[in-house]
């Protein structure tokens, strides 16, 4: 099954991103793809709070997942939308982070909201919460795909190898991480961890991530992978912006698991003892 990725550097005009979303979309349908993966934050990426508050909407009111879904009725194409800042309306006041799978009569079949959130203090003084701004999800979530059983994660979720065994156990074949992932952190981790993540899952890893410097002034590290369960590089599409494809082969998934039956022998892990 041929799928496509796109890398992209989103900025603070969701209107601007949706064309370039559609674009791609045109773009991976006319090269043979039957599903494209987009990054993290493919509608908005603004670090000024108040400055994107006013383009954070909620779900029916989104023109960038309105453009998605009706490029892919248009197109007959699936997309999993990396994911999407959106307001969720009800008594929660704070964002979420939410991916989104969108099938080729441009329906939403299933959504998944970002489980792991980035808090720190650092020794430099810096001070990272994403937690006050975005609410965590509830759980994880494995749906059907014409390339493979999928499993959902985003960005700093992929530091959380938990995940991802309850998603192979679940059945997933392939693991969808979009990111942003900064440049210092993605030369120092990115393709060490998502390979970690394709091996001990015995999976094809999918990493569309955002790239280059963004109109809010962050830098991102680009570097869209496809792994497969060995943990060989199909893809990577370093820092240019644009669509690459890959094959996803499951009978290379079947041989994988095979030849390491690892997810087979998996077994509960009990309490520590403390000695």
């Amino acid at each position: 099954m041929r799928i496509a990725v796109l890398q992209m550097t989103s900025g603070i005009d969701p209107a601007a991103n949706a064309r370039t979303l559609v674009s791609a979309m045109d773009e991976a349908a006319a090269g043979g793809a039957a599903i494209l993966f987009t990054p993290e934050m493919s509608g908005l990426l603004d670090r000024d709070r108040r400055r994107g508050a006013a383009s954070i909407v909620g779900e029916a009111d989104d023109v960038v997942l309105a453009a998605a879904r009706a490029a892919a009725a248009r197109l007959g194409l699936w997309v999993q939308l990396g994911s999407l800042a959106l307001r969720p309306g009800g008594d929660e006041t704070r964002y979420v982070n939410r991916g989104f799978l969108i099938d080729a009569g441009g329906d939403i079949r299933t959504r998944y909201d970002k489980l792991h959130l980035f808090d720190v203090d650092l020794a430099t003084g810096e001070s990272w919460r994403e937690s006050a701004a975005y609410a965590p999800g509830a759980g994880a979530v494995v749906a059907e795909t014409p390339a493979g059983k999928l499993g959902f994660s985003i960005c700093y979720d992929m530091r959380f190898p938990d995940l991802y065994r309850a998603l192979s156990n679940a059945g997933a074949e392939i693991l969808a991480v979009p990111a942003a992932f900064t440049v210092p952190t993605g030369q120092a981790h990115w393709h060490v961890l998502l390979r970690a993540r394709a091996i001990e899952a015995g999976c094809f890893v999918i990493a569309a991530a955002q790239v280059g410097e963004h109109e809010d002034g962050r830098l991102t590290y680009g570097h869209s992978l496809v792994i497969d369960p060995w943990g060989e590089v199909l893809l990577d599409m370093d820092e240019a912006t644009g669509v690459g494809f890959a094959e996803i082969d499951l009978d290379r998934l079947r041989d994988v698991r095979a030849r390491i039956p690892a997810l087979k022998h998996r077994r509960p892990i009990p309490d520590v003892a403390q000695a």
